[in-house]
């Protein structure tokens, strides 16, 4: 059976639900996440979508992406894909949001009311390669320029977030995750979990 989306108001009041494939083909604003997970030092982990993605395959983005699912609550579902995807477990802090309409494909759209979630971890991800064929960490200060320089090798969404929100923004997301996430006394990494999920990989 396919997967429903949520479909909601400009202001993300639930209207109805409908198959992610329609959401997608007709442009239907529906309800979305994006995590941002960072390390101590403030770098962000990236992933590339891995080859047989329905869309924008291929491309870096954040960390992972989804939607809720009818009746989930958005962090509920964001701590979900962040384990499913990168095979990652940690405390997540809501950001921000932001609502876009970018086409994807010739045939297909994402608009999206899209719920900005972050997150600190000292580990590296265990890569479910069936979500994601790549990722690494990157300063953020780096990120500008190489979307500047390549942009057709990121996501729509991913664009879009570093067009509306400058790099002060994204370091204060860093701040208040940080902030969120106690590190116990004498701990090294306790700031977030990789589990080991069948057939993933790592990119050390």
């Amino acid at each position: 059976m396919e997967e429903l989306l949520i479909l909601v108001s400009p202001k993300d009041r639930q209207t109805g639900s409908a198959p992610k494939m329609q959401v997608h083909q007709q442009g239907l604003r529906h309800r979305a996440f994006s995590v941002f997970i960072f390390d101590r030092l403030g770098r962000l982990l990236l992933q590339q979508r891995a080859p047989g993605k329905y869309h924008s395959a291929g491309l870096w983005t954040n960390t992972c992406c989804g939607h809720p699912r009818l009746g989930e609550r958005t962090v509920a579902a964001a701590q979900r894909r962040l384990q499913e995807e990168m095979g990652m477990t940690c405390k997540l802090c809501k950001v921000a949001t932001l609502l876009y309409h970018e086409p994807v494909t010739d045939e297909l759209v994402e608009h999206e009311y899209d719920h900005v979630f972050a997150g600190i971890c000292d580990i590296d991800p265990v890569a479910n390669p069936d979500e994601a064929q790549s990722w690494k960490w990157l300063a953020l200060e780096q990120i500008p320029g190489v979307l500047d320089a390549t942009p057709q090798a990121f996501t729509a969404w991913f664009r879009r977030i570093f067009e509306q929100f400058d790099l002060n923004d994204i370091r204060h997301w860093y701040e208040l995750a940080l902030n969120a996430t106690p590190r116990p006394p004498g701990s090294i990494n306790l700031a977030c979990n990789a589990i080991a999920l069948p057939g993933a990989k790592s990119n050390r």
